[in-house]
């Protein structure tokens, strides 16, 4: 029974990371063979597939509208000639892909992640690499793993407000969870910076001097990691968990840029010879009228997005305001009370990314002329991205429900857990991170989860006498890391930078490092259990 259960893992890195298929392909078989497996041996329902089904199309509803949201805000910002400026705002900077790979993928990402999370960071980072000169496969690469360390914290929080609810409401325990996942991450999450900076050079970079051009700016990207991981521990200590990852990337920006107008820990080639990927195109040179936009005009609507996203996740009425109009989300789907499916259209990032698009258009061109042309080929151009995620969300929501079958069997993902914890719950404090990272491969939500396994994590510490908030922070930041390698993370970003069909070369390349990360965690994690 084990391998039946296993099949919506195993089918998608097999048929993806090992067979190259595109997802429209991959995941549609695998969708197949486990609602097959489900149906057989786990004895589910018609009716439990059908609501399965149902629940599927709608979730995909929503990721497609953030998607939406991000590629027409890129669109207009073209339209306008705003990325261009933003572009020689970098470039003023550091035309150095490497700091720029930080700036971006990393600081800019993760402070998208602490107010937004649902996958929207990466959508918005990967096509502004790509307007720096970035490839579309290494701007995908470096964005997936990119949202990685800040996830634990993403969208004010929720992985663990909402994600641990089913373990404890308790505020000191949270909090207390939250602090253990800085903790561990103070030396694991702090190596993400040269981490990225290690990829971008290895996989996408000339082969001469490697190591070279990576020890060259490594002094710099541990300076910004630990700087990460420090106020965001202090953050966790002073403050709570919910802003670590608004305060965390803010502050480190600020770092960031003194540090490189400032020379600090870089070489002079940085200035004098700045690093290039091989045979990287050149950004596009800016109009000349381009060249008159402010850069504060030009990064406006990206500015505006996190003061929108920010407004309505801390202000509470406003919330309350804006999930209770325009709420089409669906609530006992088919009469199952656990199958259901939310989508609050106000307060929705993709909303929120469509408002600023227009609101852009109005700033920067005084004119709304390009927005439905450019709306009309934005919605032609997510066809196979709507069909691969909902095809992706199918498989998932058979295997999430498949606790309500007739054979008294738990589900799918519990069933797993169950299993590997029987055999090795003596080192569990190491598999931890790997079961997050497992239930978000195959949920895609760091959220859902921590939701998931947050319940039998913590029953397992408490067997083993191992310390519950070093398991659940490991539980978490596994989840977390589990981002770089979600399928329909996958499918959604390579959608924005058009390479829908290569979701399987994607996977080869992000699984290495999210596994690394889980592996990492796991033994920070076994040195802080003797500690606590």
């Amino acid at each position: 029974m084990i391998f039946v259960a296993l099949a919506a893992i195993l089918l998608p890195l097999i048929l993806l990371g090992g067979l190259n298929l595109p997802a429209t392909r991959g995941m549609s078989i695998s969708a197949a063979v486990v609602i097959i497996t489900a149906y057989l041996f786990w004895h589910l329902s018609p009716t439990v597939i059908l609501a399965s089904i149902l629940q599927s199309l709608h979730k995909a509803l929503p990721i497609l509208w953030i998607l939406f949201g991000a590629l027409l805000m890129l669109n207009c910002l073209r339209a306008t000639g705003a990325i261009d400026r933003i572009n020689q705002g970098f470039k003023a900077l550091s035309a150095d892909m490497r700091l720029q790979t930080i700036l971006v993928a990393f600081l800019f990402g993760g402070l998208i992640e602490g107010v937004s999370g649902f996958g929207t960071p990466a959508m918005v980072t990967a096509p502004l690499l790509i307007a720096l000169g970035f490839s579309p496969m290494a701007a995908v690469i470096l964005a997936l793993v990119a949202d990685s360390t800040p996830a634990a914290f993403g969208a004010v929080g929720t992985p663990l407000t909402v994600g641990l609810s089913n373990v404890s409401e308790k505020a000191s325990l949270l909090n207390l969870v939250g602090l253990r996942v800085t903790q561990l991450d103070l030396f694991v999450g702090a190596l993400m910076p040269a981490t990225l900076i290690l990829i971008l050079i290895f996989s996408f970079g000339p082969k001469k001097q490697r190591w070279q051009q990576w020890l060259a700016v490594l002094p710099w990207a541990l300076l910004i990691g630990f700087a990460y991981s420090g106020i965001a521990l202090l953050s966790a200590w002073l403050i709570g968990y919910e802003f670590i990852s608004i305060l965390a990337p803010l502050g480190t920006l600020i770092v960031a840029i003194i540090s490189i107008k400032q020379r600090w820990l870089l070489p002079k080639s940085v200035q004098t010879d700045p690093w290039q990927v091989a045979n990287s195109q050149p950004p596009t040179a800016a109009p000349t009228d381009t060249t008159q936009m402010s850069l504060l005009k030009a990064w406006f609507p990206y500015l505006l997005v996190v003061l929108l996203l920010l407004t309505t996740r801390v202000w509470t009425s406003l919330q309350t305001l804006l999930t209770h109009y325009a709420n089409l989300s669906w609530k006992n789907i088919l009469g199952f009370s656990t199958i259901n499916s939310d989508w609050e259209l106000l307060y929705s990032p993709g909303t929120i990314l469509t408002v600023a698009a227009i609101i852009g258009l109005l700033v920067q061109a005084k004119t709304l002329k390009p927005l439905a042309p450019t709306a009309k080929q934005v919605t032609k151009s997510m066809g196979g991205t709507a069909i691969a995620l909902v095809v992706t969300l199918i498989m998932v929501q058979v295997f999430t429900n498949s606790g309500l079958n007739s054979a008294d069997l738990p589900s799918m993902p519990m069933y797993i857990a169950k299993f590997v914890a029987k055999y090795l719950a003596g080192i569990w404090i190491i598999i931890a991170p790997f079961l997050g990272e497992l239930g978000s491969f195959v949920t895609g939500s760091t959220t859902v989860s921590t939701l998931t396994f947050g319940q039998i994590q913590a029953d397992i510490a408490a067997n083993a006498h191992l310390s519950e908030p070093v398991v659940l922070a490991a539980q978490l930041i596994g989840a977390a890391a589990g981002n770089m390698i979600c399928v329909h993370n996958i499918v959604a970003v390579s959608s924005v930078v058009g390479l829908s069909g290569q979701e399987g070369s994607i996977l080869r390349q992000t699984i290495l490092p999210a596994l690394g990360y889980a592996a990492l965690i796991g033994i920070a994690g076994l040195v802080l259990v003797s500690l606590v």
